[in-house]
């Protein structure tokens, strides 16, 4: 199965180590399925975890981060956009998921804004679930 992870749920992980994204995280290291991503997405994640009101609160140092964001890469497909689809979402970061999504023929979306991508998910036949749900399936 191939996912596409939306920047909330890395974020989640790395503020708590008890929730469904920490989990779904070291699922990946599994290989029980395939994390795509673009390099542009790549570099969202990255922006994202190093803003200051989440590392207030996730208390990584700069070293820990740049770790982290090594092993998460070293989990992850790459995939190259040859097709963009703007504008679909009302976030333009969205985007980024679902270009890496689309490109990268995912399964799913992983996200804890669901709703932000039901329009597009819709339009192309994509499913977008919570990271407990797709704990779940791959469980099964």
């Amino acid at each position: 199965m191939k996912v596409v992870l939306d920047t909330s749920v890395i974020v989640s992980a790395l503020r708590s180590q008890l929730g469904a994204s920490s989990a779904l995280l070291k699922l990946a290291a599994s290989r029980s399925f395939e994390i795509l991503a673009t390099p542009a997405l790549f570099l969202e994640y990255e922006e994202v975890v190093y803003r200051q009101e989440h590392r207030a609160i996730h208390g990584l140092s700069d070293e820990r981060i740049e770790e982290f964001l090594r092993g998460l890469a070293a989990m992850m497909t790459p995939v190259r956009v040859y097709y963009q689809w703007r504008p679909q979402m009302l976030d333009a970061d969205d985007e980024l998921v679902l270009e890496a999504a689309l490109n990268g023929r995912a399964d799913r979306i992983v996200t804890h804004n669901i709703r932000d991508f039901l329009p597009a998910t819709s339009k192309f036949q994509l499913t977008a679930i919570t990271p407990a749900t797709f704990i779940r399936e791959v469980k099964e």
